[in-house]
């Protein structure tokens, strides 16, 4: 497996010029601003210097490089795989109702008895995330791992855009496939959130749109409990993110808002928000959120051999960018020194994470989570 990292910036365009082997590489990931990914002669341009590779990628709220954190630049990873193959395809999605039927489509379409591992970039605001997730676990082996994000647009929440070859779009699902038995990936997603507020009770809601707590309309509650961060939502609601709790077993998930409705008085969330479930609101602690991204990196190298993978693709979310601010790229730094030298990190600020929290864990949505997918062949 050899791993080539380029970057294209608005001053000096894409570098480095040489590029080995450009015509081996099977796959480029990139991970951008909008604006960056809709200037169609710098897709081009990449395009040119890898023209047989299957190209995936996405907008972002920051482009995660190496261990450093850019902004309206485009981070292109080139990947020329050994003994593993790979195969993209992309379907589109009219609302967040199509949700479930995108992911069951977009999993048959790239099925096979040696698929190993599906890779996911979703629109991130016109998506009901957990649903996405599970028609795409529907149609997977239980034996195929499965991970990606939800694409951003900084913290503007205005329109997303998904890559696939020379086409971007918004509205749209797109993976990419691993297939082969020589491919070793680990997955793992930690957050690093406090929990604080009464627990209430999700009384009324529809799929990932959240009308009323204890009988209360949840905007209403939500805003009382912001105080003045209320008048800046949907953005402020990446600082105060939902942890829902599944009262039949105790597990718990993390969602973000990504907008809200004053009319129906209602909360849109990245995932589903269960009726009977309970809701109670969370806020930052930084060092847990940084000592959250380094226990995502040591969970995602279990994975039979724990050796330092070749790549790993971080993705975390934009509330915790925000959060932390001129701290975000210790969480980066954090990750760098579980991972070790070896490893090329890409990756990208996110609407959402698809993961499992640890590799043998069952895959779902998150929130304001770091998420991390690593690679090796063997």
């Amino acid at each position: 497996m050899d791993v080539t990292q380029l970057q294209w910036t608005r001053a000096a365009g894409l570098g480095p010029e040489e590029v080995p082997s450009a015509t081996s590489v099977q796959l480029a990931l990139l991970f951008g601003s909008r604006a960056s990914l809709q200037d169609s002669e710098t897709v081009a341009s990449i395009r040119r210097r890898f023209p047989v590779a299957t190209m995936l990628g996405c907008s972002t709220a920051g482009e995660i490089h190496d261990s450093r954190i850019y902004d309206d630049t485009i981070s292109v990873t080139a990947v020329h795989f050994d003994a593993t193959r790979v195969a993209g395809a992309s379907v589109q999605i009219a609302t967040a109702a199509d949700s479930h039927t995108a992911g069951a489509a977009l999993a048959q379409s790239l099925a096979a008895d040696d698929l190993v591992h599906l890779f996911v970039l979703s629109d991130g605001l016109n998506v009901n995330g957990s649903e996405l997730v599970k028609g795409l676990s529907e149609k997977l082996s239980s034996r195929v791992t499965l991970s990606g994000g939800l694409s951003g647009d900084g913290t503007a929440f205005s329109e997303t855009m998904i890559l696939f070859g020379e086409t971007v779009r918004s509205r749209t699902v797109a993976a990419v496939g691993f297939y082969g038995d020589r491919l070793e990936v680990g997955c793992a997603s930690l957050g690093g959130w406090d929990s604080f507020g009464a627990e209430r009770l999700v009384t009324r809601s529809e799929g990932n749109v959240l009308y009323e707590l204890d009988g209360f309309s949840a905007l209403d509650l939500y805003k009382r409990y912001l105080g003045d961060h209320a008048k800046a939502l949907p953005g402020s609601g990446l600082l105060f993110p939902l942890s829902i709790r599944n009262p039949e077993d105790d597990s718990s998930v993390v969602r973000t808002i990504l907008g809200i409705d004053e009319g129906s008085q209602s909360l849109t969330f990245a995932g589903d928000i269960p009726v009977g479930w309970y809701a109670r609101l969370m806020k930052a602690n930084f060092d847990r959120l940084i000592d959250g991204a380094i226990g995502a990196a040591k969970a995602s190298l279990r994975n039979g051999s724990e050796k330092q993978p070749d790549l790993a693709i971080l993705i975390s979310c934009v509330g915790r960018r925000m959060v932390l601010k001129q701290r975000t790229e210790e969480e980066l730094e954090g990750v760098r020194d579980v991972i070790g030298p070896k490893a090329h990190l890409t990756g990208f600020y996110s609407y959402g994470e698809i993961s499992p929290f640890t590799p043998d864990a069952k895959c779902a949505l998150h929130n304001q989570t770091m998420t991390i997918t690593s690679f090796r062949e063997f």
